[in-house]
């Protein structure tokens, strides 16, 4: 334990159990006062990040990385089909984009991120009532990764709202902030609407022309998705006395099908490229877009869910929003026969939510093990 650990203690605004005043969260643990990363956050020298390749002499700071942009209102006009081949180009060759003029008004998108900050901004006794290491929880306050098997915390704390069915789940959601339930339906129903007209696209795009047959066994699957599941994320990273010594959130992908994510106009977000990592610019009022793993399965490895991470900072704090959305939890994911042939043989085995959830159970997943478990060769 460090000499700032030892002095929170003898200050009486520690925990006589040392794991249980970690668990209270990264922001509690700031509001103690501390001045260095207690040991719990420290990185091994070789994971944390600022660690640069010996042959590259770039610093991870100077390599912004530029998204392709796919326009959301030209993909519903006239010029759809060229858009379908950039969206194409962009989830086969980034697996990240960034999402423009998606029809959500800046005030849906404000209010979100404000009434998402001032819920972590409540005292701990409000937070608190929230917090559970249940991962099937539909409501759950926690920090770090995996509290209960990340070896070294990130700096992160986060809230995790069930948002399907939301007649059953809103009403185990926070009532304070007195708005957020307004706030937070709200823009869940339009993420929702968002995803629904880009995932349609994502299937045209996979096949890059169309049939009528086409069209009705697209019109198929997306009737799945519409009783899909969706999970929303709020994010807080506060200010890091220390940020080259550990992450926000360690290298990982994302689970699902698509993930839609706001972020503040503060830098974090990082992806892998080329065997480099970049940083994603933050663009107001946009979506950062990204493949999840049951997409990269779904499309038999052509559309690639990327590594990313989030950087932690000492200056300021930190919040993004993600939706997380996919197939219901009770289907099965698995490569879809139309992409499957003598060239692209079968890529992946059949996957079900409780094999995912399984992992994290008996897992440390801080890479991207759970998809490369789920490959056939």
């Amino acid at each position: 334990m460090t000499a700032g650990e030892m002095s929170i203690k003898k200050d009486g605004h520690g925990s006589d159990n040392e794991d249980d005043f970690y668990f209270k969260g990264v922001k509690h643990l700031c509001e103690t006062g501390i001045m260095e990363v207690p040991d719990k956050y420290i990185l091994p020298v070789s994971d944390r990040p600022n660690v640069i390749n010996e042959e590259d002499t770039t610093s991870i700071h100077e390599l912004n990385l530029k998204l392709p942009v796919i326009d959301f209102a030209e993909l519903l006009g006239p010029n759809r089909s060229r858009v379908l081949e950039s969206l194409n180009s962009a989830c086969e060759n980034h697996g990240f984009f960034q999402l423009v003029n998606h029809g959500i008004s800046s005030d849906v998108i404000s209010d979100m991120m404000a009434v998402g900050r001032r819920f972590f901004e409540l005292p701990f006794e409000e937070l608190e009532k929230f917090m559970s290491i249940d991962m099937r929880s539909p409501v759950r306050y926690g920090t770090s990764f995996n509290q209960t098997k990340d070896g070294v915390f990130c700096w992160r704390d986060f809230l995790k709202l069930v948002c399907h069915p939301l007649p059953d789940v809103l009403p185990h959601w926070p009532s304070i902030p007195l708005d957020f339930r307004n706030k937070g339906v709200t823009y869940a129903n339009e993420s929702k609407t968002v995803f629904l007209k880009l995932v349609e696209a994502i299937l045209e795009s996979l096949e890059l022309t169309t049939t009528e047959k086409k069209t009705r066994e697209r019109e198929e699957i997306l009737k799945e998705f519409e009783d899909g599941s969706h999970l929303m994320v709020l994010n807080c990273y506060p200010p890091c006395p220390q940020p080259e010594l550990t992450f926000g959130m360690p290298p990982h992908s994302d689970y699902g099908f698509v993930t839609l994510v706001l972020q503040d106009e503060v830098q974090g977000l990082q992806i892998m490229s080329q065997n480099r990592w970049h940083t994603v610019q933050p663009v107001p009022n946009s979506f950062v877009v990204n493949v999840g793993d049951h997409l990269e399965i779904f499309s038999n490895g052509r559309y690639k869910s990327v590594l990313h991470r989030v950087l932690a900072n000492s200056s300021k704090s930190r919040i993004s929003v993600a939706s997380l959305h996919s197939l219901p939890f009770e289907s099965t994911v698995r490569p879809w026969p139309k992409l499957i042939n003598e060239k692209n043989p079968r890529q992946y085995m059949d996957t079900h939510f409780s094999d995912f959830q399984n992992y994290l159970d008996l897992c440390d997943a801080k890479k991207k093990n759970f998809l490369e478990s789920r490959k056939l060769t």
